[in-house]
């Protein structure tokens, strides 16, 4: 499930790339971010896949290990906790993933040997071996053990990583939001479940996803006007001194503290200074503060931003 501040970083990535891009197409940008938000549901399904292959692997394993020559008494007993683990074997045997999957036309299907890999350098990772090492049990215990396994090693591979940026220049962005999502799924597993509930793209209302049309709209169509408040704001700035991407975060919050009056100004105003602080320059977050605030107060006191509901209306 999309949260809002992703949306705006989905927005200001597309728009990035759309002032870059002599054509400036709105229809293209605007395929551009549907796209992205598809690639990463597609993450998230894939990320669920991940984690289920690792059960897989480990059945092999200790296939393997029987049919040895000569196996080793580990090899005849071996610790078949991983194995059984059962949000583990849940995720590896889920119908509802497999079918969505089967739906997307998505999978590993191409990357087999990189999964086994990844799992190879599972066996020697710390939450793997003192998972193993532990005699607790438990599906409490099982539950907290893969999700540790999932965010220290499985995701943080450098291999894994590697592969994610070859199939789409969208995934790295998307990682952090996509594996929350799938920690946020492992832990609503029931022990009593028959099933992995999958996080829905959007909320039934579909107020995010109207949030992000409309945010994407308002921008654009307003950013001439928001650019000439900026000029008027930066007095000792040439426009074309400030950064493009500073530009953008401006217009993106000019835009959406109009468009949404259920959205207080200090929520937009703090989101854009901590979007700044990740995708702009060391001293963006104290410009776009010295812009915005004195301006929002302005075209408050001017009647150019409107805010209603509880506690919005002064």
């Amino acid at each position: 499930m999309l949260n809002r501040r992703h949306l705006r970083i989905k927005i200001l990535h597309i728009l990035y790339a759309f002032y870059q891009d002599e054509e400036r197409d709105v229809m293209k940008a605007r395929k551009s971010l549907d796209h992205s938000v598809k690639k990463m549901h597609e993450l998230y399904i894939l990320l669920m896949l991940l984690i289920g292959s690792m059960q897989g692997f480990a059945i092999d394993r200790i296939e393997a290990g029987r049919k040895k020559h000569m196996p080793a008494p580990e090899d005849l007993h071996p610790n078949t906790k991983f194995v059984t683990n059962k949000p583990l074997r849940m995720l590896a045997n889920s119908k509802k993933l497999q079918r969505v999957s089967e739906e997307m036309g998505i999978g590993w299907g191409q990357e087999q040997e990189m999964l086994r890999k990844v799992f190879r350098t599972l066996l020697e990772h710390e939450e793997y071996t003192e998972y193993m090492a532990s005699e607790e049990r438990g599906f409490r215990h099982d539950r907290e053990y893969l999700i540790r396994m999932f965010r220290k090693h499985m995701i943080s591979s450098e291999l894994f990583q590697d592969n994610l940026e070859e199939q789409s220049i969208f995934w790295n962005d998307d990682l952090d939001l996509a594996a929350s999502m799938v920690i946020k799924t492992i832990k609503s597993i029931r022990e009593s479940a028959e099933d992995v509930e999958l996080l829905p793209l959007w909320r039934e209302d579909d107020d995010d996803k109207q949030f992000m049309a409309t945010l994407f709209t308002e921008t654009l169509a307003h950013a001439e006007e928001n650019q000439a408040l900026i000029v008027k704001a930066a007095e000792n700035w040439e426009i074309e001194r400030i950064a493009l991407m500073d530009r953008i975060l401006l217009k993106m919050a000019l835009a959406e503290a109009k468009a949404f009056p259920s959205i207080p100004l200090k929520v937009t105003l703090n989101e854009y200074i901590e979007l700044s602080k990740y995708y702009s320059t060391p001293k963006s977050s104290g410009f776009i503060n010295g812009i915005l605030d004195p301006l929002f107060k302005q075209m408050r006191e001017a009647g150019e931003i409107v805010k209603i509901g509880r506690g919005l209306i002064e």
